[in-house]
Parts: structure tokens; C-alpha cells; sequence
């Protein structure tokens, strides 16, 4: 027998493929693109916190519609994450909607591609039957990178060898010199923004574009620049080198991830993206033949990102207009004479004799009122003075600056296909290859318990779902009314089980009854929120909808099943009509192939289709919170997370459904966990200006 030769290095490499396999480090996504490292960057969106809820291959069964028919999950979901989402194995990356080997022909949902200009263009207006609401959305993808190779080290001329010998002792000390030491190192500490001894063109162009980045939104005195042409020895060079580099850096830094980490504003946001390193950032600028592109492509790409940046240059350059200001004088209200007024019709571009405030002129007065944000009375005002002369108050500007600093904590790549919801709105948007192809109405959380702001995948959608309350708030609510009332869960519709511990577990069956309707949507995340059906319609007819705890109420969730599916699952004939015939008293899990995007956003200034912004109530006070910080003293160390405690009572109480809130008599569950007295449902108008005429 002939002798063979084991090579257990063959079992070692099989072992570490078939295991992350099995272990889901291969799922399919219909959104994001991996890690690569080019210009112009984009900031890599991690797995979410919860992502140990992730497909398990393994259990997978030849069955897309999944009944469930257990009580409940298992103890570690506390009854609101989404039962094991099955999805196929290594995936081809270039199909963005998987179809299934079973499915028939003649359902795909086919969408053209729309690239809209970079700058100004947003999302195409909705198709027919969808909702008529302006789009406060992102089509924009920036292109796929691909990773540069390794750059040959320079050769250091003679003039720079002195200014390379005092880098590489000037490399230490603080940890923003330290994280340079990789890159210095690797080309023998040859200097970047020098060359034979004198500043060079790409630090020029550096330091220019770093004195601009106001247009971002951004502060320039955060990076500091130093003064190469008074500094003649080499060890002044080098310190000009590494301050130069440190304030490239922290520019990238910003750009990526944002000004001020997330975590300062409030726990109610997650995101979990990984900025590029110092040393990768500085390789990248060192292979670019544009810095200007190279630094800018650290900024979101993305059409809202981009028309908030237009749009706050020109709110800038009208108050900086040489227009003649209008005089200051007494209120005006019509049949009042005033010399100022021939020019303020000029100004409003109205028509008219002589020096009286007559009702057309009053009427132009309210119209440049109501779409400058102002209380629109018609009556002519020192404020509206002010703002004639194109001296605003700060606000606007304000605003797009927050949500500027907010675009960049999210991906910068947000999908091909994705759900976006704009909270402060009340909207939801599906898109497809850069189209808008749907849009609803939406309930969010109240101001009290509030949806939290985060990007997480839809996985699955649950038809006729169990509510499966948390333990925790089982074992502190419906325990004592049960002692006090034995039937009382029966009468509410609730059954009780035990757990394996011998702790209680109250659940509400499916049904038409259910507390989540008949339609749940799935994306498991940190906060136990999602979004669902429900039966109270009258709520989608208010104009602000900040109604629920926490999870997010979706008008038409039958037709909003049917596009997603449409587009995960084509060819298999997901209608509405399909759909509803599946209502019932079984909980079936339809899975999606490839996991959809799911971005919860809080746009309180966006540009909408018409080029005109759009301003929205400050609903939980994100932006009074962001900009306290951008004008503080806090700004130093914004960059910087802190760490908050984590209150799982809170969490799972978002993902109660509000029916359940006013069980008990007197003070509802929220009330008596929390120490608080919730509002009521209630007409309430918006509090500023909203819509731009």
C-alpha cells in the first residue's frame, strides 16, 4: 500500500470555511459592500448589536413560509426579536434580489435605474397610489471602491532626509502622533507634505481644502494648519508634517463617522460604523492624484447629503446679498402709510401705487413669512424686517447642520434596495436602484418613548404574529393583576405558559385581534422596536403622528408585505389579495433571501423634490441636544463616545403595543414603571413652520 502523507494543515483551513460558513459569517444582504480601503472612502456599516440573531443555515428546511408553532421564542429574544430568519448560503454578490429555485415566472417587480445628479437631485416623485408627501431620501450611492495597491516606498531625497531623521523621533508622545507611526514607518518616515524641503502641492491643496470645509458644515479652526514658509530647520518641518497630518486625519475622522459621537445626544441611537484608520486615511491621500476629490469622498455621497450642503451655500450667500436693507420702523398692518413701502414691494416683488400697506401687500408679507419659518400674520415686523434684509435668524442654517452631522453617522452607503423613515415626517419610503417605488404614512413613538434613530436589516415579515410580552414586564405587571383577577387574561385575550426556569410567560395568540394586527415587519435590533400593523386608523389622518411607544405603525401594511416581497421574493406571486388570504390564527414567517436595510432617520431639514427645504418639529429634541454641543465647550471632546447605562425594562416596554398600555385601571404600565405620566393621544399642531410653499 502506497504511503500517504497527512497534511493536517488541509483539516485546519476546511475546518475554519465549513464553521464560518455554519456560523452565518456569510449572510446575504441587499445592501451594503464590504471593506475596502480606496478613494473616494465610504464608511463600512458593521454587523448591528444584535446581529447574534443572525440566519442559522443550518436549521434551514425547503419551506419559505415558516408556521410557528411554538408558544413563544426562546427566553434570550424576550419575545421581540425575529424567529430564525433561514437564508441561503454564499450568496452571488452581484444578484441583488435572490429568487427561489420554486418560484414561477411573471411576478418579478422590475425598477429602471435613476442616477440623479449628485448635487441637487433627490428620488423620483412616488408612483401612482402612493403617498402624496414630499421625499426626504437618499438615491445616491458613492461607487464601489477597490483597494489600492501597496505603494512602493519613496525614495528620500537629500533635502528631506534631515526633516525623515527628526519624524521618527518626533513620533511619540501623544496618541495622535503614535496612530501615524504605521504609515511614517513604512516609507522610512519620507514626509507627505514636503518635498526637498519645501511644502509641496498636495498639502497645498490639503490645507485649502480643510480652510473650506464650512460648507460641511464644519468648523476649520478644528483643524489646525501650520505655517510652512517660517519654518526653516528641519525639526520645525517635521513638527509641520505631523500637524498637518494630525489635522487631515481628524478631518477624515469627522467626515466618516461625525463631529460629535452619537452616543452624547441620546441612548435612543445606534450606529456601529468603523471610520478609517489614520495611516490608512494618509496611504490613500498619498496614492490619490486629486487630494480636494480624495478629501471630499470622505463626506457622505448621498443626494440628501448633497442637497442639504447646496442648499445651506446658498442660505449662506443670501445673507451675505448687497441688497439695500429695508429700514427699521413701526409695525405695519394694512391701510398703514409708510415710506418703505414702495421698496418693500420691490423686494416682494409685488405691484402697486403709493406709500399704503394694502391687503396684496400684506398678503406677499405672509407668503415670505410662512416660507422663511416665520409666524405667518401678514403684519410687517422687526423679525421680518431682519429677515428681508437677509439677516435670518440662525435656524435654518441651524437645522441643516444638525442633520449634515446626523447624514454622517449613518452608512454612507445605504443600499441598492433599502427602507428609509424619516421620524420627525411621519414617512416611510421603500427604494430600488435609486427610485423611490413606494411611501406611507407611519405612527412613531412619542416624545416620552420615542423610536429610536439606528439602521438595522429586515430579515423577515411575520404574518398573524404572536405578542409575546417581555418577562420582565409580565413578572412586574400582569402578575399582580392576576392575583387580584385570576380571569382577567383571559379576558384580555392573553394565555399564560411557563418558561424553563418556572418564570411566566403571557403571550396574545395570532388573530385578527392581536395587539400587532395581522402584519409584523422584522429587523432585529438593540431596542426591540419594529414596525407593524394597526388598528387604529384614525391616527394616520393627524398631521403630527408621534402616537406610539416606540415601534413604528405602518398605514398599509398589506401593500407594504406585498412591495418588499416583490422585491425579495419575485416570481412567487406575493399580492395583497395573496397575502390576505394567509390572515388567520397561525403564525407563518416569510423569510427574505437577502436582508433588507431598514435606516431610521430624524431629518428635520431635508430638500425636497422641487429644490425647496423643508423643515420639521425638533419632536424629541435631537437637534436642541446636537447643537447645545456644537456650541459648547463639549465640542473638544464631542468625537469622543461616553458610555450610558443600559435600562432593558425601558427597551422592552418600546415593544409593547399600545393597546395594552391603560390595562390595569388608573395609571397605565408606562406611568408605573417609569415614574411618569405619559400624553395622552391628542391634536397636536406643529409648533413651527413646516411645509415650504
Amino acid at each position: 500500500m502506497a504511503h500517504v502523507r497527512f497534511n493536517p494543515w488541509v483539516l485546519v483551513v476546511a475546518s475554519l470555511v465549513t464553521s464560518g460558513d455554519a456560523l452565518g459569517w456569510f449572510e446575504p444582504r441587499l445592501a451594503q459592500t464590504g471593506l475596502q480601503i480606496a478613494t473616494p472612502p465610504s464608511a463600512i456599516l458593521l454587523r448591528t448589536a444584535d446581529s447574534r440573531t443572525a440566519p442559522d443555515p443550518g436549521s434551514s428546511n425547503d419551506s419559505d413560509e415558516v408556521p410557528d408553532i411554538t408558544q413563544h421564542p426562546a427566553a434570550s429574544t424576550e419575545g421581540d426579536e425575529v424567529p430564525t430568519a433561514l437564508a441561503p448560503r454564499n450568496p452571488d454578490p452581484s444578484s441583488a434580489a435572490p429568487q427561489s429555485a420554486t418560484s414561477s415566472s411573471g411576478d418579478e417587480v422590475s425598477s429602471p435605474v435613476v442616477v440623479p445628479d449628485a448635487v441637487r437631485a433627490l428620488t423620483s416623485k412616488p408612483s401612482a397610489g402612493a403617498a402624496s408627501e414630499v421625499t426626504p431620501i437618499d438615491a445616491v450611492n458613492p461607487p464601489t471602491a477597490v483597494a489600492p495597491a501597496a505603494a512602493p516606498i519613496p525614495v528620500i531625497a537629500d533635502a528631506d532626509a534631515p526633516i525623515a531623521s527628526q519624524l521618527r523621533d518626533a513620533l511619540q508622545g501623544d496618541t495622535a502622533k503614535i496612530a501615524l507611526q504605521p504609515f511614517y514607518s513604512a516609507r522610512n518616515y519620507s514626509p507627505l507634505w514636503i518635498t526637498d524641503g519645501k511644502v509641496n502641492e498636495r498639502a497645498r491643496a490639503a490645507m485649502a481644502y480643510l480652510a473650506s470645509v464650512d460648507a460641511d458644515g464644519l468648523d476649520p479652526a478644528d483643524y489646525p494648519v501650520p505655517n510652512f514658509a517660517s519654518l526653516p530647520d528641519p525639526a520645525a518641518l517635521a513638527d509641520a508634517e505631523i500637524q498637518l497630518s494630525v489635522a487631515v486625519t481628524n478631518y477624515a475622522h469627522h467626515a466618516q463617522v461625525g463631529r460629535v459621537h452619537w452616543t452624547r445626544v441620546s441612548g435612543d441611537i445606534f450606529y456601529e460604523l468603523k471610520p478609517f484608520a489614520p495611516p490608512d486615511v494618509l496611504a490613500n491621500l498619498a496614492s490619490a492624484n486629486e487630494i480636494t476629490a480624495a478629501l471630499a469622498g470622505y463626506e457622505p455621497q448621498t443626494s440628501g447629503y448633497q442637497a442639504l450642503k447646496a442648499k445651506l451655500a446658498e442660505l449662506r450667500t443670501e445673507a451675505n446679498s448687497g441688497m439695500a436693507a429695508i429700514s427699521y420702523g413701526p409695525v405695519l398692518t394694512v391701510g398703514m402709510e409708510d415710506a418703505r413701502i414702495p421698496q418693500l414691494r420691490e423686494r416682494l416683488g409685488t405691484t402697486g401705487e403709493g406709500q399704503i400697506f394694502d391687503k396684496a401687500l400684506a398678503d406677499a408679507v405672509k407668503k415670505f413669512q410662512r416660507d422663511n419659518n416665520l409666524k405667518a400674520t401678514g403684519v410687517l415686523t422687526a423679525v421680518t424686517v431682519d429677515q428681508l434684509n437677509g439677516r435670518p435668524s440662525r435656524r435654518p442654517i441651524d437645522l441643516i447642520i444638525a442633520n449634515m452631522e446626523r447624514w454622517r453617522w449613518m452608512p454612507h452607503d445605504l443600499g441598492v434596495t433599502y427602507v428609509i423613515v424619516n421620524l420627525p415626517d411621519f414617512m416611510l419610503y421603500v427604494i430600488q436602484n435609486g427610485r423611490q417605488v413606494w411611501a406611507t404614512k407611519i405612527v412613531v413613538g412619542k416624545p416620552e418613548t420615542p423610536t429610536p434613530i439606528m439602521t438595522a436589516e429586515m430579515k423577515s415579515i411575520t404574518i398573524n404574529p404572536t405578542w409575546n410580552i417581555p418577562d420582565s414586564i409580565a413578572a412586574k405587571e400582569y402578575v399582580p393583576l392576576m392575583r387580584q383577577d385570576p380571569t382577567i387574561l383571559e379576558r384580555m385575550g392573553l394565555t399564560v405558559s411557563y418558561n424553563r426556569n418556572n418564570t411566566i410567560h403571557i403571550s396574545q395568540p395570532p388573530g385578527p385581534d392581536n395587539a400587532l394586527g395581522q402584519l409584523r415587519f422584522n429587523f432585529p435590533n438593540k431596542f426591540f422596536v419594529y414596525q407593524h400593523d394597526s388598528n387604529q386608523k384614525y391616527l394616520f389622518s393627524k398631521a403630527v403622528r408621534d402616537d406610539s411607544h416606540g415601534c413604528m405603525r405602518v398605514q398599509d401594511p398589506v401593500k407594504y408585505a406585498e412591495v418588499l416581497l416583490a422585491i425579495a421574493r419575485p416570481r412567487e406571486g406575493y399580492t395583497e389579495n395573496r397575502i390576505r388570504s394567509m390572515f388567520g390564527n397561525s403564525e407563518i414567517e416569510v423569510r427574505l433571501p437577502a436582508f433588507v436595510p431598514v435606516h431610521v432617520t430624524y431629518q428635520t431639514a431635508f430638500v425636497d423634490n422641487g429644490g425647496k427645504i423643508q423643515l420639521r418639529d425638533d419632536i424629541y429634541g435631537r437637534d436642541k441636544a446636537l447643537l447645545a454641543i456644537l456650541k459648547s465647550d463639549e465640542r473638544k471632546i464631542a468625537e469622543i463616545a461616553i458610555e450610558r447605562k443600559e435600562n432593558t425594562v425601558r427597551r422592552e416596554a418600546l415593544g409593547v403595543p399600545d393597546q395594552f398600555w391603560g390595562s390595569g385601571g388608573g395609571q397605565n404600565i408606562f406611568s408605573r414603571l417609569f415614574g411618569l405620566t405619559p400624553t395622552q393621544p391628542e391634536t397636536r399642531p406643529r409648533i413651527a413652520a413646516t411645509r415650504a410653499r
